[in-house]
């Protein structure tokens, strides 16, 4: 199974389109993401994060809903 994560986009470096790279948040981590696959991603934007690529700009409310499902799966069986 793959799975894409969303996280916020921090920063971004580099002018070339292909190595642009943008330094990501998801939670407590920072992972730096290449970039080449959403152009119009800017700092603050949240985009979807699979194997170090950005595949996609998400609105930040999706992005939020996704993260509440994600936090839930790691709860404990029998916790709400």
């Amino acid at each position: 199974m793959c799975l894409a994560v969303p996280g916020r986009l921090e920063s971004i470096a580099g002018a070339d389109p292909l190595a642009r790279e943008g330094r990501v948040r998801f939670g407590g981590s920072v992972r730096r993401v290449n970039l080449a696959y959403v152009p119009e991603a800017c700092v603050g934007d949240y985009v979807l994060v699979h194997v170090g690529f950005a595949i996609a700009v998400v609105d930040p409310a999706e992005a939020a809903r996704t993260l509440t499902l994600l936090e839930r799966l790691e709860e404990p069986e029998g916790e709400p």
